[in-house]
């Protein structure tokens, strides 16, 4: 695919600004970020496959980097998460919305390639970056460390809603909690979905 750049991508590089990109961002980009999508819609600045990976992006040239709802669309989250380290600044951060393995809507989407839980991207964390619960990271060599890590619960029934939005606040109580719940409780009430924030380890 042939990427479209509906900026002057090397001006705002040079500008000296904090440099925010958006990913997956369809029509509803939020303003001050470059929107990056494989769709040519309003508000998208740079048409690409992002599969194919940020090569027209210096290394260490970003400051922020958010999506909502993206990862799970892209196959090689290996590829993704290789590319983010290698153009996030250092101190730089990426910001992201995932479903939530647990989630009805997750299956639901046909257009998911994978599922996220709260071990997802502790396979990328060094061995004092990890939770109670150890997972292996000798499958790769990038390595981040996650600064924060929330799960949220939702539903479309308002009565439901605010019940689980108090069972949020339990769970996330602390570290703790979490793993608790992800063990034992999934099933009985599924979370909606997990933001994690993440650095250059």
């Amino acid at each position: 695919m042939t990427t479209l750049f509906k900026i002057d991508l090397a001006k705002v590089l040079a500008s000296g600004d904090a440099i925010c990109l958006e990913l997956g961002c369809g029509p509803n980009k939020v303003p001050g970020r470059i929107g990056i999508d494989r769709l040519d819609m309003p508000g998208v600045d740079i048409v690409t496959n992002i599969e194919d990976g940020l090569g027209f992006l210096p290394d260490a040239s970003i400051d922020e980097i958010h999506s909502e709802s993206f990862f799970e669309h892209v196959p090689d989250l290996e590829k993704l998460m290789s590319e983010i380290v290698r153009v996030l600044k250092p101190g730089g951060f990426n910001s992201m919305f995932v479903p939530h393995f647990s989630s009805p809507f997750y299956y639901s989407d046909y257009t998911h390639n994978r599922f996220f839980g709260l071990y997802t991207l502790r396979y990328f964390c060094a061995d004092d970056n990890q939770l109670q619960r150890k997972v292996p990271n000798f499958y790769s060599n990038i390595r981040v460390k996650i600064v924060s890590q929330r799960m949220v619960f939702y539903s479309s029934f308002r009565g439901i809603r605010f019940v689980k939005k108090a069972f949020q606040r339990l769970v996330n109580w602390n570290e703790w909690t979490q793993e608790f719940y992800e063990e034992n409780l999934c099933y009985l009430i599924p979370c909606y979905g997990m933001e994690f924030k993440f650095e250059r380890a």
